[in-house]
């Protein structure tokens, strides 16, 4: 199906794609990578009479260590997360779940922006954004606001985003010495989205749990951070007795939708599987 007309158009600063947002109200969409928006405009699911390409703004794009933190612009795709060596040598999750993500085709023009503000459950950054405790960078036309990525998601494609602002960047610490780290995503075929995923960043001292984050793709209508589970591991070991404790967490925790990956239950089920695969890799990291 051919999408119906709508005008485009090309800013080459932010200021200018703000303006445009501005004028055009909800009549426009923000054009980044396109793998979402493309697809449901030829399907006539979305009919915006304006598309706004971002992709020719250069300070959406870079991966950088600011202060401390590491910024990634709104706009890098996700091969250039694959290529980062800053990435590899300080957030090396980020990286290592990138090459799950789609193929190397679409991870060739995909942006991790255009991931994380489309707001769909079963893309993959959400729940490492929250498993990470990253901060999203929004700008709008009163100026540049901050909003955790456990704030962010508030429903199936609804986000803390307005009508008027553009990610402009996510910020994430570095790693510690030490710390475990692992995005283990169940799904059908190459390209496919999860059918059940899991993120997780954890440190270990004397044998237990000081710090972990759990954050879950695909089983509910956002992105969850399974804080549930999360309790049940602190200041405990891993053992097959903990991790059954932190399944059965998570798996209370879920709320999928039924579809052609699994029914309810199956996904329920690959959630906690996902969720003890995730520990194990990233305790094996723990140093």
């Amino acid at each position: 199906m051919i999408p119906p007309a709508f005008a485009y158009h090309a800013p080459r600063s932010i200021g200018e794609a703000l303006t445009l947002l501005t004028e055009l109200g909800d009549d426009a969409k923000l054009l980044a990578g396109g793998h979402s928006l493309l697809p449901m405009m030829k399907l006539r699911f979305a009919q915006p009479g304006a598309l706004i390409d971002i992709n020719r703004i250069p300070e959406l794009r870079g991966i950088t260590e600011v202060n401390g933190q590491i910024r990634i612009g709104a706009m890098t795709s996700e091969n250039e997360l694959i290529a980062s060596k800053l990435l590899h040598d300080k957030l090396p999750l980020l990286p290592e779940a990138a090459l799950l993500i789609a193929d190397p085709q679409v991870r060739n023009r995909g942006t991790i922006g255009g991931d994380i503000a489309h707001g769909d459950p079963g893309n993959d950054h959400p729940a490492i954004a929250m498993a990470l405790d990253a901060v999203f960078v929004l700008q709008g036309p009163n100026g540049e606001r901050h909003v955790k990525a456990l704030d962010f998601f508030h429903g199936t494609y609804m986000t803390a985003l307005a009508e008027n602002e553009i990610l402009t960047a996510i910020l994430v610490a570095p790693f510690q010495h030490g710390t475990g780290y692992a995005y283990q995503k169940l799904k059908r075929k190459t390209g496919d989205w999860a059918t059940a995923g899991a993120a997780v960043v954890m440190r270990m001292a004397g044998g237990v749990v000081t710090q972990i984050s759990i954050g879950l793709t695909n089983v509910a209508p956002t992105a969850l951070r399974a804080t549930a589970a999360e309790a049940a591991l602190m200041g405990q070991p891993i053992n097959e007795a903990t991790l059954t404790q932190a399944a059965l967490a998570v798996r209370a925790a879920c709320d999928p939708a039924e579809d052609l990956r699994g029914d309810v239950e199956y996904k329920t089920a690959m959630a906690g599987e996902m969720v003890k695969r995730a520990i194990r890799t990233a305790m094996s990291r723990c140093s």
